[in-house]
């Protein structure tokens, strides 16, 4: 329950927000990360999912009170290049402030989700919590034989080769032998990309759980969380795991909910009570204008719900095949 609300005024967007206060001097900082994780999205107020994440964990750094941060994922992915971002942020933020950031997974957490929880100096799951599908995927349509029902042709003019590298038009049922040949080509180079942000993934896992668990080796409780098991990389072949399967092989450090890891973000910045807050854009009237103004006669939508989009063609995801 929001307890009060206090601006900052070393960011005029943001306002910290109260989610549980206790009347301690110590403050924890609630991030979520749910839904989509997307560069492209904004809330009509000039914030992306990214640069949201960014600023929150800014005023977290800049505020001496705050001495952890909760991570709270709810996400089954998104663009890898935002899950990235992310990351990059969470590991700048834990070096260059010395407070650990704990990640909470939700219902959901796996491919992004679990990519951005990877650098967490802790990670508590439920045990029925949807992890792992540590894998990339890209995705998209071949329409030629649609448009030949039709009538309907591309003309196409291109400067190079593989200019039209991934198009859905291309008629596969007709190709030429040099056609044929530079599709094997097209394949093998992006082949080759999904396998380099493939490897740069599972090498974000077995850094981020070693370096934890090495951090954690100070515990004062003397626990260190889990090891990453031998036979984790067999297992970051795109499958679903459960938190339960993934506290067996080290993805994850302990089972439990929302309350666990709280305890444990207060342990590990060895504090006995600490208030929860979080930050947040503050509704204005000039928001919500500026919101309307942006629609360009369309309506706007309010979205009271939960939707998966379809993957986007000629982007690649860190995301599982049932957003499909």
């Amino acid at each position: 329950m929001v307890s009060g609300a206090t601006p900052n005024p070393s960011d005029s967007r943001l306002q910290e927000i109260t989610l549980e206060q206790h009347r301690s001097d110590d403050k924890i900082a609630v991030i979520p990360v749910e839904g989509i994780i997307t560069s492209s999205g904004s809330d009509g107020l000039g914030y992306g999912m990214v640069r949201l994440i960014e600023d929150q964990l800014k005023m977290a750094a800049k505020d001496e009170h705050v001495k952890a941060v909760l991570l709270k994922v709810n996400s089954p992915g998104g663009e890898v290049l935002a899950a990235d971002d992310i990351y990059q942020a969470i590991m700048r933020f834990q070096k260059e402030n010395k407070k650990p950031v704990i990640a909470s997974m939700g219902s959901l957490a796996a491919s992004g989700g679990y990519y951005v929880s990877a650098p967490c100096r802790w990670i508590v799951a439920n045990e029925l919590t949807m992890t792992g599908s540590i894998g990339v995927i890209m995705h998209g349509y071949n329409y030629r034989g649609l448009m030949n029902k039709v009538g309907l042709r591309p003309m196409v003019y291109k400067s190079g080769r593989f200019k039209d590298m991934l198009s859905g038009e291309k008629d596969l049922d007709q190709l030429t032998p040099k056609e044929k040949a530079d599709l094997e080509e097209e394949e093998s180079m992006v082949t080759r990309m999904i396998s380099e942000t493939y490897d740069k993934f599972k090498s974000i896992v077995d850094e981020g759980r070693t370096d934890a668990n090495r951090r954690n080796q100070a515990n004062k409780d003397g626990n260190s969380g889990r090891k990453l098991s031998e036979r984790w990389a067999e297992l970051a072949d795109g499958r679903i795991l459960s938190g339960k399967q993934a506290l067996e092989n080290g993805l994850v450090d302990e089972l439990g909910g929302w309350r666990t890891a709280i305890d444990r973000a207060e342990g590990l910045a060895g504090l006995d009570k600490a208030d929860l807050v979080t930050y947040q854009v503050p509704f204005s009237l000039g928001n919500f204008l500026g919101l309307l103004g942006q629609a360009n006669g369309k309506s706007v939508k309010v979205d009271l719900g939960f939707d998966f989009p379809k993957l986007r063609a000629g982007l690649y995801y860190l995301a599982p095949s049932l957003l499909n």
